[in-house]
Parts: C-alpha cells; sequence; structure tokens
C-alpha cells in the first residue's frame, strides 16, 4: 500500500472532525454573514502571506536524500507567491480594512499553526510541510468551492461579482496540486519523514478547525 493511502487513512478522522465542528459545518451549507467572512479572510491572509516562506524553509532543509521534495517545493513556490494579494482583493471586494489585514496580527489558532510549521520544517522533519500542503489542499479542493458559493448566498452576492477569488481559485486549482502531491508523497519511504508528516496533517487539521471555536476569527469580527 503507498504511502499516499496511509496518510489519508491514518488522518481522514482529523478531517471528518473538521465537518463535525458546527461553525464549519455551518459555513459549508449556509455560509458566514459579511463580517464573519471579513474576519475569515483576515486570518486567512496571513496563511496564505506565510506560505511561500514555509514551503522556503522546508527546502532549505532537504538533503540530497529529498532532492525530489525539494524540487517540488520550488515549483509550488513559484505558483503560489502572491496570492496572498488575491486574498487582499477579496478583502477589499467585501469593504473590509486591508491596512488592519496586513498590521493586525490573525487568531490565536492561526498564530500557532503558522509558528508549528516553521518549527515542524526547521526542528522536526522538512518533509513535515507536505502535511501542511496536504492539508490546505485536502480543504480547498473539496470545500472551497461549496464554501465560496454558500458565503456568496448567504451575504446577497454572485460568486463572480468579486470577493471569492481566492476560494474559487483555489478550488480547481489545488485538485491538480493534490494530483502532484499523490505522486510525490508515494516516493517518500522514509519511516521518519512519514512519521512528521502524518503528524503535521493532523496538526495543521486540528488547528485549522480551532479557527472557528471561540478564539478564532471570529474574535477579531471588530477589526475585521
Amino acid at each position: 500500500m503507498s504511502f499516499f493511502i496511509t496518510l489519508i487513512e491514518t488522518t481522514d478522522a482529523s478531517r471528518r472532525e473538521l465537518e463535525a465542528e458546527p461553525k464549519i459545518h455551518s459555513m459549508i451549507h449556509h455560509g458566514l454573514t459579511l463580517p464573519e467572512y471579513r474576519a475569515f479572510l483576515h486570518d486567512l491572509y496571513h496563511i496564505v502571506w506565510h506560505f511561500c516562506p514555509i514551503m522556503a524553509a522546508a527546502a532549505s532543509r532537504c538533503d540530497d536524500a529529498f532532492r525530489t521534495v525539494r524540487m517540488e517545493l520550488y515549483e509550488r513556490i513559484e505558483e503560489e507567491k502572491g496570492h496572498e494579494e488575491w486574498v487582499m482583493d477579496d478583502i477589499r471586494a467585501m469593504g473590509g480594512d486591508v491596512d488592519a489585514a496586513r498590521s493586525v496580527p490573525p487568531s490565536a489558532p492561526v498564530q500557532s499553526v503558522i509558528a508549528f510549521n516553521y518549527w515542524a520544517a526547521e526542528r522536526q522533519h522538512p518533509c513535515s510541510v507536505l502535511g501542511m500542503l496536504y492539508q490546505l489542499e485536502v480543504i480547498s479542493s473539496v470545500y472551497g468551492g461549496r464554501v465560496a458559493g454558500a458565503i456568496a448566498k448567504a451575504v446577497g452576492r454572485e460568486v463572480d461579482s468579486g470577493g471569492f477569488r481566492f476560494l474559487t481559485s483555489h478550488a480547481s486549482m489545488d485538485q491538480d496540486h493534490m494530483a502532484k502531491l499523490n505522486v510525490l508523497v508515494k516516493t517518500i519511504a522514509d519511516p521518519g519523514a512519514q512519521a512528521a508528516i502524518v503528524n503535521s496533517t493532523r496538526v495543521n487539521f486540528h488547528q485549522f478547525g480551532q479557527m472557528f471555536g471561540p478564539g478564532g476569527f471570529a474574535a477579531n469580527m471588530a477589526d475585521a
């Protein structure tokens, strides 16, 4: 059995826990209010801003035993750089405060997961970054389009009228990324690397769920 299948099977309970989170279930099916969506985009901006630097940190730690991972990360950085500005465009389109998005820290769970991913890439194992990629791409490809549609309906807008560029673009883009990640992960046989990827995936799923709890983005609605 390939490690990619093992990764799915050993972390799928963490993904299912997300769907069971009441606020996430509600977002998927009923969307968010406009203040909630602005606050969510605020948190999302910081996640996306750190995406490439975390991959760069991981790539710098990959020795030649993980050259394939390093090369894939270089390619992914080229594809993803600047996407935080897509989130900023969405904030602007939804009447949010772009200056605050840049200057005000994200919610505590987002700060925690950003810090974890830097630490995991630099101190645990550089392949940990693949757990971050897997978690984000599962969420984008499986839920991104549905969430964009639900939020658009909730706030009385059309999806293509502006404000949903990041969600809709990554809903389709990350399906291709997931296919590439499938191929890459199957090449990883090192037990330490595999364990680090599984752990990272679980932590990233957990912390994403925490974004929707009491200390998550809703706490920053007044500032979004």
